[in-house]
């Protein structure tokens, strides 16, 4: 099978593929495997396995952790053509398209000031997306960091879960002993959890009451007897770099009516839409199907109601390919995707609940494996 970018290299007419960024862009992490703080150069010329070029510093450990060609910045000769140039941009950009040959693929990510100093040395053109494809067909391994991940992230939510639980009701808000529980409170009880297990967490949201009509308000002040909780956390492990992501509803003592409807028919829209999932179904119509699921039983999606896409892809950045949404494409064996249906309303709050999974031939396979019950 031919390597999709080569493909991409034969179409665009370029000779090599440059990726330059730190290991915090989801595609570099993908092509390296390396982790550092510092941008660096990948170049892979058509046919042939991709070259990281590191400083010197940096070389033997990428020798023993990345998946590809090592070589360092010297016997790459950059010195010399920094020699020439004078200043480091310039001679990065000779060095690459000297080594590429004829014609250099840009990497989305790459940064304008040097795209702009390779165009005075070669002809480039920019890659429309092909190693984010790429990285959203998952192989059992970066399926086996995902679940990892998940089994973790569902033990910090049974914390967060707990301490709402355990907490004392005084005049309809939460107290743990003398101090009242707080979305603060949870949210970094949560991130030391993740952090003790290798995990980093940030934005974690633990909203409360009318926050939780804002899908992505962090939340907020004290918890509150009677409120819905929204729960959604999205940790990353340090070490892989793969995320997953979940989200659960609570209410701590009696939910108001309208939640609890809410509530029931956003857990039958997500059982739905999971047994909608298998390869060659569209992530349009499965969103498609949420969104009329939920105009029949009375939540009509505009301003209010369901106002964001059914799912996403998960896997080295926590939202990408492919996605459950009016612009969803079809879904191939691999894929590893939430589903997450929602509904807000500014009058009464809002509820959702999140599942993550990988998509196979038949159906789904998912990961989650934790309690859906609002009344805790």
């Amino acid at each position: 099978m031919e390597d999709p970018i080569d493909k991409a290299l034969e179409r665009a007419g370029m000779a090599a593929y440059l990726a330059y960024a730190d290991s915090s862009n989801p595609d570099m992490m993908y092509l390296t495997e390396f982790q550092v703080n510092d941008p660096l150069v990948y170049l892979k010329k058509r046919g042939e396995g991709g070259v990281l070029i590191v400083p010197q510093m940096e070389y033997d450990r990428a020798l023993q952790e990345s998946r590809c060609e090592v070589i360092n910045r010297g016997d790459a000769g950059f010195f010399d053509d920094l020699e020439k140039h004078k200043d480091g941009l310039s001679a990065m950009a000779s060095m690459v398209s000297r080594l590429a040959g004829d014609g250099i693929l840009l990497s989305p990510d790459v940064p304008v000031s040097f795209a702009k100093k390779i165009e005075t040395f070669c002809g480039t053109a920019v890659d429309e997306g092909t190693v984010s494809e790429m990285r959203s067909v998952k192989t059992r391994a970066q399926a086996d960091n995902i679940r990892k991940v998940q089994k973790t992230t569902e033990e910090a939510m049974e914390l967060a879960i707990s301490l709402i639980k355990n907490a004392e009701c005084k005049d309809g808000e939460l107290y743990l002993g003398s101090e009242p529980l707080t979305s603060d409170y949870i949210r970094n009880e949560m991130h030391c959890f993740f952090l003790r297990r290798g995990l980093v967490a940030s934005d974690t949201i633990v909203s409360c009451g009318k926050e939780t009509a804002i899908p992505h308000c962090i939340g907020n002040g004290v918890i509150l007897e009677n409120e819905p909780v929204v729960i959604d956390v999205f940790p990353c492990d340090s070490k892989s770099g793969y995320y997953s992501d979940m989200t659960r509803t609570v209410v701590r003592g009696e939910p108001d009516p309208e939640i609890e409807a809410m509530y029931s028919c956003v857990r039958e829209a997500k059982i739905h839409a999971k047994g909608m999932i298998a390869e060659g179904r569209t992530g349009k119509e499965i969103h498609e199907y949420v969104v009329n699921f939920f105009d029949e039983n009375g939540y009509t999606s505009g301003k209010e109601g369901f106002i964001h896409s059914l799912g996403h892809g998960v896997g080295l950045a926590v939202h990408e390919g492919p996605s459950l949404s009016p612009s969803g494409g079809k879904l191939v064996e691999g894929n590893i995707v939430t589903v997450e249906p929602g509904l807000y309303y500014k009058k009464i709050g809002g509820v959702r609940l999140e599942d993550i999974g990988m998509v196979t031939k038949t159906g789904f396979d998912c990961f989650t494996d934790y309690p859906e019950d609002i009344r805790i």
